[in-house]
């Protein structure tokens, strides 16, 4: 996709009214008027750039603040469900039950809060994107690389089940000091981020800027790690969604599209997720 910063001021005119409307379950034709253009090309810039429909959007804010409130407040799980936009406390416990894994009362009782999807915060100037002079080099990122490193991970956090931000944050440090992380920049904009475990011969995470999804980034970070790992390692792993999790935003397919195949079902920090492993062979992945 090509990124005017005329698209961007509408997309952030579009949150900021959702932001303020959550809890009043806004069509696409208001969201569309907040961002002063039409429905239809509302619709289309908005899913090509972030990577979801407006109504998806909605639904994942929505329960995310909806999963705040059951850790941090003691209001009635029925007015928690009325507030999400939901007719009954049982149609909101099916939907956060799909997406969280386990429903809304088990959710309040272990009182460990992560967001499905924090707001659209679109910070850059978006310029190699715009004027095709990508692609970008991965290189080892620096403390100084941190706040950029930060802003896309809460832009990309609906791919990650169960992140918490601060215990993300101290891996993040221990990688960049041990050599572990590396940066795609687009100037000040993160467009890609690695974070690798030489032991283990793992991708640990690998984020990548919606807006930058079509441009090769997800193929380059992955070569990338074909290369740190070149010396001593037969296999790429990573972990992903399971298939069927309607909390899947298209990661799974990104993987099996970059050569990645199924492996074994696990469970981490308490979340089903499966371990996907791609046999290295050498050769670098088509663009």
């Amino acid at each position: 996709m090509s990124v005017s910063r005329y698209d961007v001021d509408r997309i952030e005119k579009a949150v900021d009214y959702m932001e303020n409307h959550l809890s009043e379950a806004p069509d696409i034709a208001a969201v569309a008027r907040a961002a002063h253009c039409s429905k239809y090309h509302f619709h289309r810039i908005f899913s090509a750039a972030v990577g979801l429909t407006v109504h998806d959007y909605l639904v994942r804010r929505r329960l995310t603040e909806a999963a705040r409130e059951l850790t941090a407040g003691r209001r009635p799980i029925l007015h928690i469900a009325l507030a999400a936009g939901y007719g009954s406390q049982q149609a909101f416990t099916d939907a956060f039950t799909a997406m969280y894994k386990k429903p809304p009362n088990r959710f309040r009782r272990e009182a460990s809060f992560y967001p499905l999807q924090l707001p659209l915060r679109l910070n850059g100037d978006f310029a190699a994107l715009r004027d095709g002079s990508g692609p970008w080099r991965a290189v080892p990122a620096g403390p100084a690389d941190t706040p950029g490193w930060m802003d896309l991970v809460r832009l990309v956090v609906n791919g990650f089940p169960n992140l918490q931000e601060d215990e993300y944050a101290r891996s993040l440090r221990d990688a960049i000091r041990n050599g572990q992380a590396y940066i795609m920049r687009d100037g000040s904009t993160a467009a890609g981020v690695l974070m690798v475990c030489r032991e283990a011969g793992s991708i640990d995470f690998m984020g990548i800027h919606p807006f930058y999804r079509n441009t090769g980034i997800a193929a380059a970070l992955v070569d990338q790690a074909d290369q740190i790992f070149h010396r001593d390692r037969r296999e790429i792993s990573i972990t992903t969604f399971r298939a069927g999790d309607k909390a899947d935003t298209g990661q799974r397919d990104t993987y099996a599209s970059l050569g990645f195949k199924e492996a074994d079902l696990l469970t981490e920090f308490g979340y089903p997720t499966q371990r996907f492993v791609l046999k290295r062979k050498g050769k670098k992945r088509k663009r």
